[in-house]
């Protein structure tokens, strides 16, 4: 059984407690963990406060943060396979996609390292004509950074690239439900000379960890991701130290195919958009939306390359589809696809465990259309395609913003007017258009409504980890006159 550690202050320890961590494709206890509890907390906001204020990197310039998370996105690089084999054995995230994302999160690490010594001040045209006036761009504080299990690279990568290159010092939550690769990350950014307390690595539970992280007197910005239920609790702790907040939270993506788009095509993005990393996403395409002309035709081919997927082991490159990350999950999903069908929907594919071991649920497509259905408003995080049909491009759009989420969707249609109308009247922070799951460090990431506030990515999620300050200076010699006395 591998032992991990957590990283407080530049030292491993093993936590106040311990607790197991189980492998999802096979249900067993490959490892354990350490436990931070409240003690634990304490000691890395009070650990990163100290970098902040009064530790090297206090006085590094921005051109030598840059250079550390330049080392840092090399060490990623270079260890990617290692921290792949991690989280696929952690999170059941197959292989083929867990290795080729972190070698990609490199990227983001030297996006933000070259983006450190670019982010500027400026100088106000003032109205006092003996007066000089400039602004500072300051890093905001402490972050604690809660990260969940999926994705847990990439989504840590977004917090920490702009919050280092912005001078914020951070405490990173890794998720209980999976935080080997982070864990082990720890190590990458002790390795890259990072001074002691400007990144920390801790993983716990919500009651003895989270809770007292975001509510800590020491932190002053919370970049969270997860479901909008957590979202609410972080954001009732924040009132407590007046933290502010930037969530990346759920999604039912829309998924809208027009007669005249490639269904080949659409459908090679709508299989990636859902049954990629086995639908465990929160951009997944969950909800397709499909003109009626082509349902039938468009359905066949999703059907056929639904029942096609390899389901496997994670860690074998030809798998496909693996395990979901936990049994309760995969309960919920099951829960859910009853009640659905019990509504109405028509069960088209899957629907069923396809292994006896670990916590597999087969790629499953529900034909909602014209029935209410639970599986159309929940977020299932698993790999299920729940499917209306529409006859006008404003039926369209009425079922696309027809959810409380707004974190991205996907138009695919030949007819460039058509796709332009679509961009502007869906309510979601991202849309592609004849393409799906596409991402860049360049590029912002966010949401609408119950899906978020604040963007990760881009230039402007490291200006999010700044304050500005206000710089009065006056450059007359003649004293300042006496305010008692009235001229």
């Amino acid at each position: 059984m591998q032992r991990f550690q957590q990283y407080i202050d530049g030292a491993f320890d093993d936590g106040s407690a311990r607790f197991d961590s189980i492998d999802p494709a096979t249900g067993t206890v490959w490892a354990e963990m350490p436990e931070a509890r409240e003690g634990d907390v304490d000691r890395a906001v009070k650990a990163a406060e100290r970098a902040l204020y009064d530790g090297p990197w206090a006085t590094m310039t921005a051109t030598q943060r840059g250079k550390l998370l330049f080392r840092l996105a090399d060490l990623v690089a270079q260890r990617a396979l290692v921290l792949a084999e991690l989280e696929t054995r952690d999170t059941g995230k197959i292989i083929r996609e867990t290795s080729a994302q972190i070698a990609y999160v490199a990227e983001y690490y030297r996006y933000y390292a070259g983006l450190a010594d670019k982010i500027e001040g400026s100088t106000l045209p003032i109205d006092k004509p003996d007066m000089d006036v400039w602004l500072r761009r300051e890093p905001v504080g402490v972050v604690a950074a809660i990260v969940p299990w999926n994705s847990q690279l990439f989504l840590s990568a977004v917090k920490l690239g702009p919050a280092l290159a912005a001078g914020c010092t951070l405490v990173v939550k890794a998720s209980e439900d999976g935080p080997a690769p982070l864990l082990e990350f720890a190590r990458l950014v002790h390795e890259a000379g990072f001074p002691a307390g400007v990144v920390n690595v801790i993983t716990g539970f919500g009651p003895s960890c989270g809770a007292a992280l975001t509510r800590h007197p020491g932190v002053a910005h919370i970049a969270f991701t997860g479901g909008p239920g957590t979202a609410a609790a972080v954001v009732r702790n924040s009132a407590e130290n007046l933290a502010s907040t930037s969530l990346e939270l759920g999604g039912k993506s829309p998924f809208i195919v027009f007669a005249d788009a490639d269904l080949e095509s659409a459908a090679n993005a709508q299989v990636a958009g859902i049954f990629a990393a086995t639908g465990q996403s929160c951009v997944a395409g969950s909800r397709l939306i499909v003109e009626r002309s082509v349902k039938d035709r468009f359905l066949a081919i999703l059907k056929s390359r639904a029942e096609a997927v390899k389901i496997g082991s994670p860690l074998d490159m030809a798998t496909e589809v693996g395990p979901l990350c936990t049994d309760r999950q995969r309960k919920l999903i099951e829960s859910v696809v009853t009640a659905s069908a019990e509504a109405g929907a028509k069960l088209v594919a899957g629907g069923s465990r396809p292994k006896d071991e670990g916590y597999y649920y087969a790629p499953t497509i529900l034909d909602c259309d014209g029935v209410s259905s639970p599986s159309v408003e929940t977020e299932l995080f698993g790999p299920v395609l729940s499917v209306l049909s529409f006859e006008t491009e404003a039926e369209a759009v009425q079922l696309a913003n027809a959810t409380r989420f707004g974190l991205a969707a996907g138009v695919f249609t030949q007819n460039l007017a058509r796709a332009h109308r679509m961009i502007r009247k869906i309510r979601s922070g991202i849309v592609w258009v004849n393409t799906y799951r596409a991402v860049s460090p360049i590029a912002p990431f966010g949401g609408f409504g119950q899906s978020g506030h604040g963007r990760e990515g881009g230039l402007a999620a490291a200006l999010d980890y700044t304050r500005t300050k206000t710089v009065w200076v006056r450059t007359s010699d003649d004293p300042i006159p006496d305010p008692f006395v009235m001229r």
